[in-house]
Formats: structure tokens, sequence, C-alpha cells
């Protein structure tokens, strides 16, 4: 979703730059070194190129040069615990025994990647030599480091197996695992607003705050609603930032007639006014509380300005969740870090659950009323005012519009029985198609092997009700991510 205001005016930019700090070291064995003269440094060239390859994908690396025996690792130890990195790729330069890997193996907690890119796409076996062998024998001495991790108990680290130059295959993975890499840098330093309470009822939405911080690292901040009432209260429809919230809202937004929907009306002036002012306090409360995304759901007084105020947040989430900040609805904290993870995959990331299934088309609507990720619509994006919101207090103006079409990815992180976190992914394609006009988000998602089948394979994974949306397929790089972070998970729909 690599997309700029000026390729696409229907576009919000990224408030914050995406960031991560990637240490490179690479290993090798001390004995060839006499034995090869220029060995040695014909190793530190292909290491310098590999990282040159990664600076290409946006992130900061640091070289941490050649280990060559187990001084070297247990010297190297602090250095990369010093460093405060989001991941270390261990260049698998030549063979290298694995003491220059069990130390760091057993202590580093950062994720490893083992990365072997030989610079030959074979041997020129005719003019073959010693030489030219260890200069390639890049894969050579993995399953010894492998073997070791698994016998100090640790995972076997993540692999990345290719050529140096002319890969497009380990150059994406190169890529992916930079971009995780930036999830892991937010992930793991992110504050996340909860405010409010669960809606009354709904189980599957209790999260543990302690919980959220030992499986991801992010805190959870504890927030009033009061406290987005008083950058909201003072607001008047005059104040510069609201007219100019009001002229964002109008030309990003279509605000068609009302169609079928006796509880949609064209938007109207109140609510326009009042999204406008909403959007406004909540851009000051995150920056005032230096969030990086809200779970929220609070109900106030009947008739309050608390209720007005709180029932006029939708535009404004949405806004803020295209700009890289996940607001998410119905106290989800759950869903609001899966959106975050597909934000910072750069896929988008909507809030949303399953709608009614279209038996006709194979497909089943997947969308909500609440906060959306409004890149990934697939043209401009509809307001509509609501007289209510079904099985919720209060009205006022909601976003509706259809997903591009295409492939599309879906996160919902569950709870299992023993109380910790379950990544449920399924991948699918967004089908062109009509949506109701409620003022709700929906897409027409088909899923393997068909829409029958998948749910109910879907449901029995145990997920929360709601999830991410994002565009493409990327459910094994999000399975990437939840391997290093030791957190279980299932793709549905090659689940069998």
């Amino acid at each position: 979703m690599k997309q700029t205001t000026e390729t696409n005016p229907l576009f919000i930019p990224r408030r914050k730059p995406l960031r991560a700090r990637i240490g490179v070291f690479g290993v090798g064995h001390l004995t060839y070194w006499g034995q090869f003269p220029g060995l040695r440094e014909e190793l530190e060239g292909k290491q310098r190129r590999l990282i040159g390859k990664l600076e290409g994908c946006g992130v900061e690396v640091t070289d941490f040069g050649l280990v060559d025996q187990a001084q070297g690792a247990y010297a190297l130890l602090p250095r990369l615990q010093a460093a405060n990195l989001d991941l270390i790729f261990c260049d698998m330069l030549t063979y290298a025994t694995s003491s220059t890997w069990g130390v760091l193996a057993r202590n580093v907690t950062v994720p490893i990647v083992l990365v072997a890119l030989q610079p030959m796409a074979a041997m020129d076996y005719a003019n073959g030599s010693t030489y030219m062998q260890l200069c390639n024998d890049d894969f050579c001495s993995v399953p010894e480091f492998t073997g070791v991790s698994v016998r100090l108990g640790r995972p076997a680290p993540p692999l990345i197996l290719g050529q140096l130059e002319n890969d497009p295959v380990a150059d994406r993975e190169l890529a992916e695992w930079c971009q995780i890499a930036k999830v892991l840098h937010d992930l793991r330093r992110a504050r996340l607003g909860h405010m409010g309470h669960v809606l009354e009822s709904m189980l599957d939405m209790h999260t543990d705050p302690t919980a959220v911080t030992a499986a991801f690292g992010c805190h959870v901040v504890q927030t009033e609603p009061d406290e987005v009432m008083r950058h909201f209260r003072p607001l008047g429809d005059g104040d510069p930032e609201v007219v100019a919230k009001r002229e964002l809202i109008l030309s990003f937004f279509a605000t068609p007639d009302p169609q079928s929907d006796p509880v949609t009306t064209r938007l109207t002036e109140p609510d326009l006014a009042l999204a406008a002012r909403a959007a406004v306090a909540l851009d000051r409360f995150i920056t005032d509380r230096q969030l990086d995304g809200l779970a929220y759901y609070y109900e106030g007084e009947p008739e309050s300005e608390l209720r007005r105020m709180i029932s006029s947040l939708i535009v404004g989430n949405s806004l803020l969740t295209a700009a890289g900040f996940p607001m998410c609805g119905e106290f989800d904290i759950k869903t609001c870090i899966a959106m975050l993870i597909m934000d910072r995959l750069e896929i988008g990331g909507s809030f949303a659950e399953f709608h009614p299934v279209d038996f006709v088309r194979d497909t089943v609507l997947v969308g909500h009323d609440g906060p959306h990720h409004l890149n990934i619509a697939n043209g401009k994006p509809s307001l509509r005012s609501l007289k209510k919101y079904h099985g919720k207090p209060g009205s006022g103006a909601s976003v509706e519009f259809s997903l591009k079409t295409g492939p599309i990815t879906m996160l919902s992180i569950g709870v299992t029985g023993q109380g910790r976190f379950k990544f449920v992914l399924a991948e699918g394609e967004s089908l062109a198609g009509p949506i109701p006009p409620t003022g709700n988000t929906n897409t027409h998602g088909r899923f393997e092997p068909d829409v029958r089948t998948f749910l109910k394979r879907w449901v029995a994974e145990g997920p929360t009700h709601h999830f991410a949306l994002g565009i493409g397929h990327q459910a094994r790089t999000i399975q990437q991510l939840a391997n290093v972070l030791g957190i279980e998970s299932v793709i549905v729909n090659t689940h069998h």
C-alpha cells in the first residue's frame, strides 16, 4: 500500500514515519583466515552487500562485524543487548562452528534471522576450488546452528536461503523481515489507550492489560471519556482547526442521499459539525496522552453532551486510523493491536466482523459500523447520518465504503482456555458487489474452499468476533511475527 497524496488524492498520509533498528553480524571460522589469504576480506565485502540491501528497505542498520570463535560471541553479546535492536540478522558467510552462536541463541531476546545468501547460483565446477566453496558455504553450518538452538530449548531461528544477487525470492524475504522489524519497533513501544468499559455481555472483549504487555510489549494507558470532553467542550464550529477538519471531511467523503434504509439520512449539518469538533478533540487527546491507538466504548447519560461527543467519534477515528493510529470500537484492544500490526505492514487494518452470508455469490459481507482504514477504500468513502447506532445508544455520522477489490487478509486475536493470545488468520478475496446502504463498511469476501466450509473452520479456532481486515495476502508474514513473539497462530483456509 505504498501510496502518497500525489499518487492518490484520497489518501491520508502517515503522521509518524515507520522505523526499525536492525543489527547484522557475520559468522566464519577462525582457522580459515590463515589457510586462505583474502577470504576474510571477501566475506566481509559480502556482508557489506547484505547491509546495503537492508538499508534499501528503509531501516537503520548497525554492523557488528564478523564473529569467528567463541570469545567473539561472548564479547558481542553485551553489545547486541545494549543496542536496543528490533531484529538481528546473522549472516552465514561461510562455515562457522556453533560456538559463535550458542551463547547468543541462549541470551539474546531480540529475534534473530539466519541469512544464507551465497554469491554464486552454482559453483563453477570445472574451475572449482576449496576457496570458491568456502565463499559459497553459507548453508553449511545452518543445521548446526538450528540444532544447537533446539538443544538449548529455543525455537529454531527463521532462515532466508538463496542467492546474494538476482534472487527476487530472497530479496522479498529480506524486505518482509524488515517490515516485521518495523511492526516490532512500534508494537513494543506503543501506548494504547483503553477508555470506558466492555459493551455489556460481550464476554470475548475482556482483556487483561498485563497480558497485553507480556505478549506484545506495548503499554495499556487507562483513559477517561472526560479527557476527550475537556478538549471538545471549548471548541466552536468557527474554530480554525474545526473549519479545516470540516473541509477535509467534505473533500474526502461523499455525502449521498439515503436509499432503502430508513435508519439513514443524508449527512446532516449538525452531525457534520459534531464530527468535525469531535475529530479535532480526538487529535488533541491523542497528542496530549501520547497515544498510538485507542480502544473504547462508553455510553454516557442520555441526551448529555458527553453522549453526543462519544457518538460522533467515528469519522475522526477513521481519519486517525488511516494516519497510523488504530482506533477501535467496543473496547476491543485485541483488535486494536491487530489493526496496528496491519497498519505497520502497510496493508491497512479496518475494524471488521462478519455480516450476512451471500449464498448466491458464495461470499460473506465483512465490515463494521466503527472505525475503518480509509486508505484501503474502493473509491471515495461515504458519510451518512444514522438516526440510531443499532445495538448501541446514540446517533451521528457514520462511514460507509467497500474495500479495494483483490486479495485480503484477516487477523483476529483470540484468547485460549489457558489465557494466552492466539492469532487466527485467513486470506481471501474482496469482490466487487452491491453492499447495503446502511452507513456501515462492507465488502464481499470470498474464501476457499467455499463460504460455508470456511466460516465453520474459522469459528472452530476460537477467534474474537472482531478482526482486522487488510489488503493483500500477508497471512504468512503475520504468522512469522506471531512465531517470533511466541504466540500460537493458525491460517484457517489452509487448515484441514
